[in-house]
């Protein structure tokens, strides 16, 4: 079993990452779970949302404490919520910055894990420039799909293309298109280095 957590705030669509993900793995023939963790926070506020993929039937329904990958949405919650906990040093990460993870004050707790399993992407900038607003959900699914290769970037596109209108839908594909670009650039320039 695979198991993600997505941090981010009200508003960032947390949720709807976390159902995008579960339909691109269904379409994969895989089994999918997804389900929020909030109470009745406002837009801003602290969002989690969980995501698990199998090729069995998933029996679990209790919250994510050990994942195998974390999306961050938010990277202002990196020092204010404990993100990482329960992650394993064989985890993945992925953070919508523009900023390193030496820049975000992570050096030493980057120093542990795979090179390559670590990226950041600018998906709020890839929102704006392609959807208009600053939902950077899509543009993390599809640089998800390059760093942990759980989910492919045509599925990821595919659960976009099935839950948004067409317009929207196009301006989120966009987006993770690009994302998936970046971050596999990111991951080559990993491995040389």
């Amino acid at each position: 079993m695979f198991q993600v957590r997505i941090h981010g705030r009200g508003g960032q669509g947390v949720v709807t990452a976390a159902e995008l993900l579960s339909v691109a793995g269904f379409r994969e023939g895989r089994h999918a779970q997804a389900f929020p963790s909030f109470g009745s926070e406002r837009t801003g506020a602290p969002v989690v949302a969980f995501c698990r993929l199998d090729t069995k039937p998933i029996r679990l329904r209790e919250p994510i404490l050990a994942p195998d990958a974390l999306i961050i949405q938010d990277p202002t919650l990196l020092h204010q919520v404990d993100v990482f906990g329960g992650l394993s040093k064989e985890g993945y990460i992925l953070i919508n910055t523009s900023r390193s993870f030496e820049e975000l004050g992570l050096e030493d707790f980057a120093a542990g894990f795979r090179p390559e399993r670590l990226s950041t992407v600018p998906a709020t900038e890839l929102a704006l420039k392609h959807v208009g607003r600053p939902v950077p959900n899509a543009a993390l699914l599809g640089g998800f799909a390059a760093v942990a290769s759980q989910i492919s970037l045509e599925s990821v596109n595919a659960a976009i293309r099935e839950k948004f209108p067409a317009k929207v839908a196009e301006g989120n594909v966009a987006a993770a298109t690009e994302a998936h670009a970046f971050v596999m650039k990111q991951m080559r320039e990993a491995v040389r280095a």
